[in-house]
């Protein structure tokens, strides 16, 4: 059962589980904004994929379909993400991140308590998170899975409270739960809000470049078919109870992924004038509460369960930027008209 697996690395995660094993699964999503059945591919309409649109919220609806799949593991993606729409709108992040949370970690419970002692075993329930529970790291240094918690935006909080959530329910209950922290994930299929995708539309659009502050800021990014491989790998052979930090050690200022766009566009659709893309580089008023820099220690999982990034942030940008030319229409159809590219997280809590 995977939880959220119509968003960017859900759909990624059910993608990988469709293409290389013989598993059954049931897609849980809600179809929100970020949620696209589309971004399933050739999974959508394969025999072995099932989906039930369910907010997480729904414990009824989640204790019916648990009864029902009577799944042997749960992959929990399901989250609202985006920093500045937390800054605007933090309900919804409280609703989905820590209710949310809540219900399906009691409905996995109800379940689990249900199994005979070999399927109790086997079952893993697996909560995915994020590196910006971490807060911000200076110019040196690591996250690694016993840094202290120090969350500076809505959402972040929000994801902070829903692990440690998870982590209380495996140590008072003892429902078998794992937990990954990533870093940055960028790819095929992301809504076209996130960094990396907002300025590939723009740029082809001859738009500014909307880039906080002086683009300093860093991230560790990691390209989301790795990050699926890496979740699925924690699934099979990571221990209970334990923590397991996910990244492609790629750090990269702001202001340097997006000339880095910039650059690959010029190459594959040049201006027709000729001109550069980075003139179209504007800098803007930073984001409140914005961490300074994001990076990993993955030395855990890499050691314990064996994974590695197959790609490097320029190896995986360039096929980012490919996949969006090719995929043109899917941008524009996933594009409601809630959304169209202009600045979030200015107007503050609702």
């Amino acid at each position: 059962m995977v939880t959220g697996g119509a968003g960017f690395i859900g759909s990624a995660v059910v993608r990988r589980l469709i293409r290389s094993t013989k598993n059954q699964v049931l897609n849980v999503d809600l179809l929100t904004y970020a949620g696209n059945l589309e971004s399933l591919a050739e999974a959508r309409h394969h025999p072995n994929h099932r989906f039930e649109q369910l907010d997480i919220c729904d414990a009824e609806g989640l204790r019916s379909l648990l009864a029902d799949f009577r799944p042997d593991a749960i992959m929990h993606l399901a989250a609202e993400s985006h920093v500045d729409r937390s800054i605007d709108g933090p309900v919804a992040f409280l609703h989905t991140n820590v209710m949310g949370t809540f219900s399906l970690l009691q409905e996995a419970l109800w379940y689990w308590r249900s199994l005979s002692a070999p399927e109790k075993a086997a079952f893993r329930f697996l909560h995915v998170s994020t590196d910006e529970v971490f807060g911000s790291l200076g110019p040196e240094g690591f996250f690694t899975e016993t840094t202290p918690y120090r969350p500076s935006s809505p959402y972040s909080a929000t994801k902070a409270g829903a692990d440690h959530l998870a982590r209380a329910w495996h140590s008072t209950y003892g429902l078998p739960v794992l937990v990954t922290n990533c870093s940055n994930n960028y790819g095929p299929y992301q809504f076209p809000e996130k960094l990396i995708p907002l300025m590939i539309q723009r740029a082809l659009q001859d738009q500014n470049l909307p880039v906080y502050g002086e683009g300093t800021n860093v991230r560790d990014w990691l390209y989301v078919e790795d990050h699926a491989d890496a979740l699925l790998a924690v699934i099979d052979r990571g221990l209970v109870g334990e923590t397991y930090n996910i990244s492609g050690r790629n750090e990269w200022k702001n202001l340097d992924v997006v000339r880095h766009i910039c650059s690959i566009l010029d190459e594959l659709v040049p201006d027709p004038r000729g001109r550069p893309r980075h003139r179209l580089i504007t800098f803007v008023e930073d984001r409140p509460g914005h961490d300074l820099r994001y990076a990993i220690n993955p030395e855990k999982i890499e050691r314990e369960i064996g994974w590695r990034p197959n790609e490097t942030f320029p190896s995986g940008l360039r096929r980012t930027v490919q996949w969006y030319l090719e995929n043109q229409e899917w941008c524009a159809r996933v594009q409601s008209g809630e959304y169209r590219g202009e600045r979030l997280g200015l107007r503050g809590a609702l």
